[in-house]
């Protein structure tokens, strides 16, 4: 199948998924920031595949490559595992938050939310155009070589700053601030995929010792 075919169905499962964690635990449809969210994550996502497909499609065909079958160290199955996991709960908490009505997020912070998860996916776009190795996978590629410009000048794991923006957002996106919870349970799992990453990268890339002495912050700079 083609690859923009592949990149398509991909999207429209995923949505399908959304739709059934979100308005199931919701309990109805008429939950706009639902749908909100669920458009906002769903034309961001297809556009960045739609410029994948177009401009850098090896890259695309490693973005595609994800779950927990696709990674190779042990330790990185169980935490893509926990992550997805977690993301998921996040969103059924949310939803179920709007049902029972446990917390109060205002309509201008649910648009707040979702720029965020804009900003995010945006930040993870500008890394894609920087980084061709940018992989859904911890693994050591052929031919892969350091990169030290653009984010990475500022931290060394530039895409996760966007996964965190993006996950933080979604949430408050969707009306809940219990989902907070949930979203702030993801930061750990971060950090230790973080620091598996890194012992990879120190072992088998060449140059990544110097260039993390170089640029000291992993995610946050002046924090970690």
């Amino acid at each position: 199948m083609p690859l923009l075919m592949r990149t398509l169905r991909t999207t429209v499962v995923g949505l399908i998924v959304f739709c059934c964690l979100v308005f199931v635990p919701a309990g109805t449809l008429a939950y706009w920031q639902g749908w909100a969210f669920i458009a906002v994550f769903g034309i961001s996502t297809t556009l960045i595949g739609l410029y994948l497909a177009l401009t850098n499609p090896v890259l695309l065909e490693r973005r595609i490559k994800a779950g927990p079958a696709a990674e190779t160290r042990p330790v990185q199955k169980i935490i893509i595992t926990l992550s997805f996991a977690v993301f998921c709960l996040m969103l059924i908490v949310s939803a179920l938050d709007h049902r029972f009505g446990w917390s109060r997020v205002p309509a201008w912070l649910s648009i707040v939310g979702n720029a965020l998860v804009v900003v995010g996916l945006m930040i993870d776009l500008r890394v894609f155009h920087e980084n061709s190795y940018g992989a859904s996978t911890i693994e050591k590629m052929e031919g892969q070589k350091v990169v030290t410009t653009g984010p990475y000048a500022v931290v060394r794991h530039p895409m996760y700053v966007g996964v965190l923006i993006m996950v933080l957002g979604t949430p408050l996106a969707l009306g809940s601030g219990w989902g907070l919870v949930l979203a702030a349970a993801i930061v750990p799992i971060l950090v230790l995929r973080i620091l598996d990453e890194e012992r990879l990268l120190r072992d088998e890339l060449e140059g990544y010792d110097t260039y993390a002495r170089d640029v000291r912050y992993r995610l946050l700079p002046g924090i970690w």
